[in-house]
């Protein structure tokens, strides 16, 4: 007599890439970050906070490094193109270029520079988002990037290609409450301008003094509550078009134009 069919084992997920979560279901950051592609590969090699653990290089790649005098803290291993297809997903653009460091340290909210605009992020999930993000802060000189540890995407992967080496330049302060270290951006005298659509003026309109920090919440949610109350004023961005909305990473571009112009005229 046959005996009953064995149910299939579930393969267990591969730690490399993978996001953890420790006993009480918070998210335990990954101890590394993989990079890929030539801008947030090269911008990594020129930050001496950067620490490397592999590089993995074409030919022509390594020759174009060479080429604008970037120098290398690790021994780079030479493959073809094709190894590096295999290494990511179909769609990834590696440009010959893959890495693997250390994770940048996260900064307190104390060290955050006073002249400088900060971004608070509320819930933001999508790399791609928060790494275009990323990318228009560094265009706009902003201090930091604050945002939970729990919601929000690992600094690795397609959030840094994204960021297309925005991440050497705009350090992320990760929390376990925003509301919290919203308070705490206060009392060093930020002001905290929520951008939401029913917000009580325009952005172009607020009177905005450094030190400024703009508030962003996910597409679609928003801004929580509490992140809401939490804010000292609620702006929005008119627009004349036929569309009214815009991608967050958009509407961050532009917020970040308006008060970087605002906040060094003042």
């Amino acid at each position: 007599m046959a005996g009953r069919p064995q149910k299939p084992m579930k393969k267990k997920a591969a730690l490399s890439g993978r996001r953890n979560f420790g006993a009480d279901g918070r998210k335990v950051p990954l101890d590394h970050a993989i990079l890929y592609g030539w801008h947030p590969v090269a911008e990594a090699l020129k930050n001496p906070a950067r620490r490397f653990r592999v590089l993995i290089a074409t030919e022509n790649a390594l020759r174009r490094l060479q080429e604008a005098n970037i120098e290398l803290p690790v021994q780079p291993e030479i493959v073809r193109p094709d190894v590096l297809d295999k290494k990511l997903t179909p769609d990834a653009v590696h440009q010959g270029l893959f890495a693997v460091t250390d994770p940048l340290p996260p900064p307190g909210l104390h060290e955050l520079a006073l002249d400088k605009l900060v971004l608070v992020l509320d819930q933001i999930t999508d790399p791609h988002n928060f790494g275009a993000i990323v990318r228009t802060a560094a265009a706009f000189n902003v201090s930091a990037i604050v945002t939970t540890a729990r919601h929000s995407p690992e600094a690795t992967g397609v959030l840094a290609k994204s960021a297309s080496g925005g991440l050497e330049h705009v350090p992320i302060a990760l929390v376990q409450n925003l509301s919290r270290a919203m308070n705490e951006l206060k009392e060093r005298g930020f002001t905290l301008v929520g951008l939401a659509e029913e917000g009580e003026v325009d952005l172009s309109e607020t009177k905005l003094t450094a030190p400024v920090a703009l508030v962003l919440g996910a597409e679609g949610k928003g801004l929580r509550q509490l992140t809401r109350e939490t804010c000292d004023v609620l702006a929005r961005i008119d627009l004349t078009g036929a569309i009214r909305s815009l991608n967050v990473s958009n509407a961050a571009a532009l917020a970040l134009y308006i008060a970087d112009r605002a906040t060094r005229k003042s």
